[in-house]
């Protein structure tokens, strides 16, 4: 599909974030787990990753964007993300500790990030979301979050760097 992430290891070609994670967490656990032991928090975890990644993100990329036409992109991307970002609030005020599922980070909290910033570039009002915004602030005093933010990229465009 011509898009990214695409990851080369261990003598195959991977593409789409969750492929990625899932394997690096598969053959390199450590230094930190991304998908915790308990079943029942790994479910969470994938759940909401998935919700992130499969239910909101795509609706707002942009080959979509290029599809709904300039003159309604903003719009556009507002309710698609406010729609998913509503369900996203309710989900989290019952698996959220200091983490997106409990005190730990996981594969859920590396998809949080570069949606909230996304959710910022289209102008969308993070205060009707108190426990993403918590938790997004909280990510970002770390600094793994912070070289990997989306905006500190080599290829990111000028107008949305930090």
């Amino acid at each position: 599909m011509s898009q990214v992430p695409t990851l080369k290891i261990d003598g195959i070609t991977l593409s789409q974030s969750l492929a990625i994670i899932e394997y690096l967490e598969e053959t390199r656990p450590t230094p930190t787990r991304l998908l915790p032991q308990d079943p029942k928090k790994r479910a969470s975890v994938r759940m909401i990753s998935d919700l992130i990644a499969s239910g909101i993100q795509p609706l707002q990329n942009l080959s979509i964007l290029k599809k709904v036409g300039q003159e309604t992109q903003l719009t556009w991307a507002q309710e698609v993300i406010n729609s998913g970002f509503g369900a996203l609030e309710r989900v989290l005020q019952s698996t959220a500790g200091k983490y997106c599922v409990g005190n730990e980070i996981s594969m859920a909290d590396i998809c949080l990030v570069p949606q909230v910033t996304n959710a910022e570039r289209f102008k969308v009002d993070l205060s009707l979301y108190p426990t993403i915004s918590r938790i997004n602030k909280t990510l970002l005093t770390i600094e793994a979050f912070q070289v990997s933010h989306p905006s500190r990229q080599p290829d990111t465009p000028p107008e949305l760097r930090a």
